[in-house]
């Protein structure tokens, strides 16, 4: 049995991708199956450690984007493309997969199309609340289209609806649940003040780290503060910092890191109060399980199509509030989170709103229905 992922872009088209995988481990070992082999088909590997850890082949696919201004790029990417949809024929044509799953992005649109002409079954799963362009593509091809949100099938065709079924999204084993573990102990927060965790994304956010320095000295005298920079802003983070917190006697309750592996970002989550994050829907979803109250500081639209609705549809059930980027100041951020802090009965709200919304076992959902497929197809 052969299974190959494809998909670009931030971790929360990756990471989704590594959960399902994990569970596809797990339920082959519960069911007495023989291992499947794995394959990630994408212009980069991402996390090639995660892919090694998880036994998952890494096979580069040339990919072009298509970007949403006029740009010469458009036109020498399309190339770019093209040439990748006749290696991805020529690759997937050599192993022959039993199933390809996509989590979207400029990079999964050659496999795609090489998954269609060579008539090999396509399953989509769609994290966002609005679609993007090339998953839009792909649920034209694919037997199966899982989503996140509930407000995400209203934007695939009318024709393809009866494929789509509401899943929730993947999160890796080590996020699943909060482990307080010693972690209150190692980072050395202090017990008489909550606790805020601030997460910019995978690659970390400038404007969210320039406002919490900002904000710095404001923040740490109602609060322990740990914080993801994003590994190319923690030294200017650190440095800037410094300079914010002298002569402060609350200074030792600021933790900044680069990165947080999933054991670390467990025992953070764990001991923070709340949290405060960019709207990816991973990042959301890994909120939600945690069970954490949440201020969201969506990318704005101009950037990114989707994090904007994906805070509001998250706001909306009452999990989080919302902090526009355009809106965001050192002021308003600080004022914010303490009002947050402040509000015991909106905390209960947040936790009960985000159990409700988490979907635990969404890898398991998606594995299973990968492997009906793949062993149908394997069969045929």
């Amino acid at each position: 049995m052969k299974i190959a992922f494809t998909g670009t872009g931030s971790g929360g088209h990756f990471y989704p991708i590594i959960a399902i995988a994990e569970a596809l481990r797990d339920i082959v070992r519960e069911e007495h199956l023989l291992d499947p082999e794995l394959y990630y088909l994408a212009p980069e590997p991402f996390d090639p450690q995660a892919l090694y850890d998880n036994g998952i082949a890494y096979l580069r696919i040339p990919a072009g984007k298509l970007r949403r201004y006029l740009s010469l790029k458009n036109v020498t990417d399309l190339f770019v493309t093209l040439a990748g949809i006749v290696q991805a024929v020529l690759t997937l044509f050599r192993f022959y997969p039993d199933v390809v799953i996509s989590k979207g992005g400029y990079g999964s649109v050659p496999v795609v199309l090489a998954a269609w002409i060579l008539h090999i079954p396509i399953i989509v799963h769609e994290s966002d609340t609005k679609p993007g362009r090339a998953t839009l593509l792909a649920a034209r091809f694919a037997v199966k289209i899982a989503i996140s949100l509930d407000e995400a099938a209203a934007y695939f065709p009318e024709k393809v609806r009866d494929k789509i079924a509401r899943t929730g999204t993947p999160v890796r084993k080590e996020l699943l649940h909060a482990n307080a573990s010693g972690a209150r102990q190692e980072l050395k927060l202090d017990p008489a003040v909550p606790t805020v965790l601030i997460l910019g994304g995978s690659q970390g956010a400038q404007r969210i780290n320039e406002t919490v320095l900002s904000a710095l000295p404001e923040l740490v005298s109602f609060a322990n503060i740990i914080h993801q920079t994003g590994k190319a802003h923690l030294k200017d983070t650190l440095n800037v910092s410094k300079v914010e917190l002298e002569g402060s006697e609350d200074a030792l309750r600021y933790h900044p890191f680069d990165y947080l592996s999933p054991l670390a970002l467990q025992r953070a989550a764990s001991a923070a109060d709340l949290v405060v994050s960019r709207a990816g829907t991973g990042s959301i979803t890994e909120i939600a399980v945690w069970q954490k109250p949440a201020i969201l500081i969506p990318i704005p639209e101009s950037v990114s199509h989707d994090q904007r609705t994906n805070a509001y549809a998250y706001a909306s059930r009452g999990a989080a509030t919302v902090i526009e980027e355009e809106n965001l100041s050192p002021h308003i951020f600080s004022a914010e989170i303490r009002r947050v802090l402040d509000d015991k009965e909106q905390q209960q709200k947040m936790h009960a709103a985000a159990a409700g919304f988490a979907d635990p076992d969404a890898a398991r959902i998606l594995a299973h229905a990968v492997l009906d497929i793949a062993i149908t197809h394997d069969r045929s």
